[in-house]
């Protein structure tokens, strides 16, 4: 089993306003203005589904060649749906993360309609981002107060 450890650092640098890094790359998290944020970046809900969505594009670009499909393009576009009254308490009863996520496949390829449907389920079979939401890792949470 060959197993890679993927790291990041999020950093707090404004009010809701996080810095997230990774290997020499970083972004920015913010949250919009009726929520309590600046409205200066995407929030973190959306960078899972803009996550999720990159992870199927480039395992379709990838994997395409190798299933002879002739990908000249792709787009995909997400929905999530999501019950702020749970994240602000006002319903306890409400789930907190998404309900309901929706990928909407945008496929230009020299390939039947069928083929293309059968590569996208493979797609969806080996996207490790959509893995994870599915069949949940174990976290582990590790406190250091006053670091």
């Amino acid at each position: 089993m060959s197993k890679e450890l993927f790291t990041t650092t999020v950093e707090s640098v404004g009010p809701l306003k996080m810095k997230c890094s990774s290997r020499n790359f970083s972004f920015y998290l913010d949250e919009p203005e009726h929520l309590g944020g600046k409205n200066e970046a995407m929030t973190p809900v959306e960078a899972l589904l803009s996550a999720f969505g990159a992870c199927q594009s480039m395992v379709a670009k990838f994997f395409a060649s190798a299933h002879k499909i002739n990908l000249i393009d792709i787009k995909i576009e997400l929905e999530g749906e999501l019950d702020l009254d749970g994240i602000k308490g006002i319903n306890k009863n409400a789930k907190l993360g998404f309900s309901k996520i929706t990928s909407k496949f945008y496929v230009k390829a020299d390939n039947t309609e069928q083929e293309i449907r059968d590569f996208i389920v493979f797609v969806e079979s080996h996207c490790p981002v959509l893995d994870t939401l599915v069949n949940t890792p174990e976290i582990v949470t590790e406190v250091y107060p006053n670091k």
